[in-house]
């Protein structure tokens, strides 16, 4: 069976299960809530599918990685070098970030909504860590970088990615993940909108997690950093001395 067929089937069933349970309220989900990352992983694709409760309307889904503190540093020219002369360090900034849509976020979503449901990367809530005072004219620099170096990184999509509807009401979209994505639980909301403004949202849960080899040389760095760096660096010597040695014989 086809991904496409089986998203179809996917959706019926679930759009038969919703409407026997609920008489209002639309309804989505993930092909799979799991993503494993391996030492061979070269990242994920998942699909999301759902239907509305009505024909009409338009879909917003908004990935969001876990929260996590980032450092922003800039670069000033001293001499002929260049070197880090300030940083600033945002708090809540998602370590993910993408939107897809069925249309234009401009028609399809107002612009209250939007900042409402932090949709887009300009709405999201980046705030300083706590006692740091910066002009609005540095923290608006601050944000662009951090956006401008996330999106350099594929972890954050400035494009609006397609939701397309098959038929009035089934819908669906393809959700990519790099193959640097960051392990941990990832939130997927789905806003059903009617004349530009959200009548129904769902969310989701998404795991990446590492597993096997992947999962024990990451909680090593994490538990032992020291003793990780240790034998990261005597690895990296025996490598060394033994291409030496091969190449010597040759």
């Amino acid at each position: 069976m086809s991904l496409r067929l089986g998203a179809l089937v996917l959706v019926l069933v679930v759009l038969g299960q919703a409407s026997s349970a609920r008489a209002s309220g639309f309804i989505a989900d993930l092909s799979h809530h799991l993503i494993a990352i391996t030492t061979a992983f070269t990242g994920s694709n998942v699909l999301l599918f759902g239907a509305l409760d009505e024909a009409g309307g338009d879909v917003v889904v908004v990935v969001r990685g876990p929260e996590t503190r980032t450092t922003v540093r800039r670069k000033s020219r001293i001499g002929p070098v260049w070197l880090n002369t300030d940083e600033l360090t945002f708090t809540g900034a998602p370590a993910f970030y993408a939107v897809a849509a069925s249309g234009p976020l401009e028609s399809v979503m107002a612009e209250d909504e939007r900042v409402r449901f932090r949709i887009g990367t300009e709405k999201l809530a980046l705030s300083p860590v706590d006692g740091v005072t910066r002009s609005p004219v540095e923290l608006a620099s601050f944000r662009e970088a951090l956006v401008r170096n996330k999106a350099r990184d594929d972890l954050y999509s400035i494009e609006v990615n397609p939701v397309r509807f098959l038929g009035d009401r089934l819908f669906r979209t393809t959700l990519s993940f790099p193959a640097n994505v960051p392990p941990g639980n990832y939130q997927i909301e789905v806003l059903q909108l009617r004349d530009a403004v959200v009548v129904g949202a769902q969310t989701s849960v998404l795991v990446i997690s590492k597993v096997g080899l992947e999962a024990e040389i990451f909680d090593a760095a994490r538990s032992s950093p020291a003793l990780y760096g240790l034998v990261s660096v005597l690895l990296a010597i025996g490598a060394g001395w033994t291409a030496g040695v091969v190449f010597k014989k040759q």
